[in-house]
């Protein structure tokens, strides 16, 4: 199977694909969807969809997990990332209905054992489970690595994970 994950944001849209099979996972690809800050956000959003496109069409995955969107501060920012979230959304249903989110906690308990972990562990996890020379860069492609880890593992539980 293979399975695409998605950390969003605006400005760096993290995703990550992996293989699983028989309980072995190999990654395939892993980065980030950059938009530049000068840009307006409408074209911010336009160049996330092209991407996003982009990605499913080369990697065509048979399930997509998103990281579940947390914010304690600022709304403002928080609004943004929520509207590159749903063009990335849009863009994957469009493709499939095989759609499921995992909140940062259940990722950081699935991968690390500790919900409340920091990056750092995060990559490091996701580097061995991988067996990977070196961690993945930025942080948001790990994370979204570790959230297709997480949902790899999840097994037949994984339906209570689906999109609503």
């Amino acid at each position: 199977m293979r399975i695409l994950g998605i950390d969003p944001g605006l400005a760096t849209l993290g995703y990550g694909v992996i293989e699983a099979q028989s309980g072995r996972m190999k990654l395939v690809t892993a980065g980030a969807i950059i938009t530049k800050p000068d840009q307006k956000t409408p074209d911010r959003l336009v160049s996330i969809r092209r991407d996003m496109r982009d990605l499913l069409l080369a990697y065509k995955p048979d399930e997509i997990v998103f990281e579940e969107l947390f914010f304690a501060k600022n709304i403002t920012t928080g609004m943004n990332v929520s509207a590159a979230r749903g063009v990335a959304l849009c863009t994957c249903a469009e493709y499939t209905d095989q759609l499921f989110e995992y909140t940062p906690m259940q990722i950081k308990q699935a991968v690390v054992g500790y919900g409340k972990a920091d990056k750092h562990q995060v990559q490091q996890m996701v580097k061995m489970i991988l067996g990977l020379e070196k961690v993945i860069s930025p942080d948001d492609a790990a994370d979204a690595v570790a959230a297709a880890i997480t949902h790899a593992n999840t097994g037949y539980s994984k339906e209570q994970f689906r999109m609503k």
